[in-house]
């Protein structure tokens, strides 16, 4: 299904080193048309690293987006009653974003716009990156595989010889997955040899 005109949800979590990479992401949703509604937890929005400043990410972000983030749990909980999106993506989702939403935590911006969301029976789409993706994450991780309007951006170890256990999210594939799972679809394969 093409995206165009579709009410987006774009949620941030703190996986600081792919911010770029899904920055490019969320201008090309925006440049094909996708009416975006900007998301971050709250230290995503808020902490600098050495991959950037927090406020330069949050202003490039509302640059694409074209409205303001959202970053309190108030804000995101009227996603659900109102029905505000077509589709949610959780990129970067950090281990702790995974294994809350699968243990049904909602403590921040980001997993209350997930409930809220999943209420309505609509498509998230998360693209993992974390370091303990074959760790403490993994149960979470499938658990999550296997949850109805749940789809993976396909993944693959970032340096299996020196971080065993990191998965990250090709996140180029973030807008095919996203197509797909709109039409209620897994894209295939999920697992995939990563590359830099």
């Amino acid at each position: 299904m093409e995206l165009s005109g579709k009410n987006i949800g774009f949620a941030l979590t703190g996986s600081y080193c792919t911010f770029n990479k899904v920055m490019e992401q969320v201008e090309m949703l925006a440049n094909i048309g996708a009416n975006i509604i900007p998301i971050m937890s709250h230290n995503a929005a808020t902490v600098d690293t050495r991959f950037g400043r927090a406020a330069d990410f949050v202003s490039m972000f509302e640059a694409c987006a074209g409205s303001r983030v959202i970053t309190t749990i108030k804000d995101a909980e009227p996603i659900g009653p109102k029905a505000l999106l077509d589709l949610l993506i959780i990129a970067p989702a950090t281990g702790n974003t995974i294994g809350k939403i699968a243990g049904g935590i909602t403590d921040t911006s980001v997993t209350m716009a997930a409930k809220a969301h999943l209420r309505n029976e609509r498509p998230l789409v998360i693209a993992v990156s974390t370091n303990d993706g074959l760790g403490a994450s993994a149960k979470n991780l499938g658990l999550l595989a296997n949850t109805k309007n749940i789809y993976l951006v396909p993944y693959g170890q970032d340096e299996p010889y020196k971080k065993s256990k990191s998965l990250v999210a090709h996140m180029d594939m973030i807008i095919p997955t996203a197509k797909l799972a709109l039409d209620g679809i897994q894209i295939q394969p999920v697992l995939r040899e990563y590359k830099t």
